[in-house]
């Protein structure tokens, strides 16, 4: 992990076991609001691999594989694809577009896709032509300051939108309902979903309780030193429905 992708933050130094530790508590928080986990192992070479939602686009009906901007990174969506194939039909963006999941927000059948130095707008373009024959409308938004579109905006489960307006063009939001993140949190904005459970990090305790006074179920997780490699709730997990 220490040897991976940074952007927007210094690089420092990760304590290995209690990153191991806090893993274990992410997925033990999942299966704790009834999902079903599966570890994979596939690109544990790779330094970037734990922050596997990057990999792929995964819809009710189809699974995008990520066309992924740092070379360093390229290989690990192969490695997932034998999983993805499990549950989905998998389709892939190639080279030179560019897109990662961690940049494509799904509320209702629109999908939020960020502009950013990691999604190109041929890469948008290319997973428009991929999702407008399953229904889905795509509108792409400007992130700046950050790495992904979801670092700066998710979705609560009442598809009221969690965002930063620092970090991205709240002009393509229009329509949604928006509450911004304390300015003391930037990073709060990235939060998780499985059913009607909210996961927040820790850190952000002042999101948290904001989340709660909406009357929606909140788990905290410590992620500090997934933090310190530009991770947060999303990133760690690819979310699908199996059912």
């Amino acid at each position: 992990m220490e040897e991976g992708q940074r952007t927007h933050v210094m690089r420092t130094a990760i304590d290995h076991q209690r990153a191991l530790q806090q893993h274990t508590g992410y997925c033990q928080m999942l299966r704790d609001a009834g999902a079903n986990v599966c570890v994979l192992d596939v690109n544990r070479d790779q330094p970037d691999c734990v922050f596997i939602e990057d990999t792929a686009i995964v819809l009710d009906e189809v699974a995008v594989l990520a066309s992924m901007c740092a070379e360093s990174r390229r290989a690990e969506p192969a490695g997932i694809e034998p999983e993805l194939r499990k549950h989905r039909e998998v389709v892939r963006i190639s080279a030179p577009a560019t897109i990662e999941g961690s940049d494509v927000l799904r509320v209702g059948r629109t999908l939020l896709v960020g502009l950013s130095s990691r999604t190109s707008p041929a890469g948008v373009k290319a997973l428009e032509a991929i999702v407008q024959r399953h229904g889905y409308r795509v509108v792409p938004v400007r992130v700046r300051d950050c790495l992904h579109l979801k670092t700066a905006c998710t979705a609560l489960p009442d598809e009221c939108l969690l965002v930063n307006p620092a970090w991205l063009q709240t002009q393509a939001l229009i329509g949604f309902e928006m509450i911004a993140v304390p300015a003391t949190e930037p990073w709060g904005a990235n939060v998780a979903l499985v059913g009607l459970s909210v996961f927040v990090a820790t850190a952000y305790w002042q999101t948290a309780e904001m989340i709660r006074g909406r009357g929606f179920n909140v788990r905290t997780v410590d992620l500090s030193e997934f933090a310190k490699a530009e991770g947060g709730v999303t990133c760690l997990s690819i979310l699908l429905d199996t059912a």
